[in-house]
């Protein structure tokens, strides 16, 4: 059984905490920062359950569900900082499989995340998927572009992949560095120009003015899988 858990928190003294506590009974567990550090371990790691705080910087618990639930159906648990119980049905309409209010009982926690992870979705076979004019096979590290297979290096395709599962979404650089560099390359963003600008002129008809991969000036990139004007 996958016993991988996801923290998400920037109390790193809280997740440390709780990350002990879950390594002590047994998980594979990895920390987030924020909502885009987040999204990037999703993409890497698949971990089998995530924990979050309500209040994380970027993109709050509550987006943070909502951005998963468009690409995955991973069991999420919100937990609050206080007994904000305003915040438990926007979270659980965003997604969230469980909410929590600290302080709580560890075994309370456990027990929760034990009836998450048995109720997480089973393994889904999407090897290959089709978004406009493309289709990706993810086994196979194959793309077509309609209709026409296209070469690409593993990093190109990984990048590339990322973007796909995140149709026309913003994708901020720290994101994508993240989720395909790993977090020491976070700031780093000279990779994205270079394997985004390959990436276009595998993909574009005009590089210089593309429609597929898109220029979000001082934020990022958005991958429009059409190519039509929105």
């Amino acid at each position: 059984m996958n016993s991988r858990v996801l923290i998400v928190d920037d109390d790193l003294q809280m997740s440390k905490g709780l990350g002990t506590l879950l390594m002590s009974r047994g998980y594979e567990v990895r920390t987030a920062s924020d909502g885009d550090a987040a999204l990037a371990a999703l993409q890497r790691w698949s971990p089998a359950a995530i924990l979050t705080a309500l209040t994380t910087p970027h993109i709050s618990g509550i987006e943070l569900c909502r951005q998963v639930r468009e690409t995955s159906n991973v069991p999420m648990i919100v937990v609050s900082a206080s007994a904000d119980y305003a915040s438990e049905v926007p979270a659980l309409d965003a997604g969230a499989d469980d909410y929590l209010i600290r302080p709580y009982a560890a075994e309370t926690l456990l027990a929760r995340l034990r009836a998450a992870i048995r109720r997480g979705p089973e393994p889904v076979d999407d090897a290959v998927i089709t978004l406009g004019d493309f289709a990706l096979d993810f086994h196979e590290h194959r793309v077509r572009l309609r209709g026409q297979a296209v070469r690409l290096t593993p990093k190109e395709f990984d990048l590339f992949a990322f973007m796909a599962r995140h149709p026309n979404r913003v994708l901020r650089h720290k994101t994508l560095l993240s989720a395909v560099w790993g977090e020491a390359s976070e700031e780093q963003p000279e990779y994205l120009r270079v394997f985004v600008g390959q990436l276009r002129k595998k993909l574009e008809s005009d590089p210089p003015n593309p429609r597929y991969l898109l220029t979000e000036p001082w934020v990022g990139y958005r991958f429009n899988p059409t190519g039509l004007t929105q």
